[in-house]
């Protein structure tokens, strides 16, 4: 079945960087939308960026001009370069992959944690 492993987590102080990436397997990476997803303790899971088979990305409010979203569909690899993090990105940050053609398809990663603090 199709897979989605995300790495790259850790814990860093605010002002720091982090990149997490997200491996596809089974997947027929480039025809899908992908993105990263965050929950943080007692909330909502959130959208954080996406970016559709055509390259086109997005981003919530809160992260623009310090997250970058990519994606390298030959390697079947997602990323997130976060930069200036802040305390209130700390969270578990899920990768999502979803498709829509006569059904949807939609896959989620297992998470990473993502923690800021001084």
């Amino acid at each position: 079945q199709v897979q989605l492993v995300e790495s790259g987590g850790g814990s860093v102080q605010p002002g720091e960087s982090l990149r997490l990436s997200c491996a596809g397997s089974r997947i027929i990476f480039y025809l899908y939308h992908m993105g990263w997803y965050r929950q943080a303790p007692g909330k909502q899971r959130e959208m954080v960026a996406t970016i559709t088979s055509a390259g086109k990305t997005n981003y919530d409010d809160s992260v623009k001009g310090r997250f970058t979203i990519s994606r390298d569909n030959a390697q079947r690899m997602l990323y997130l370069q976060m930069d200036s993090l802040k305390p209130e990105d700390t969270a578990v940050y899920y990768c999502n992959a979803e498709l829509t053609t006569t059904q949807k398809y939609d896959y989620w990663g297992q998470g990473t944690q993502v923690t800021v603090s001084s």
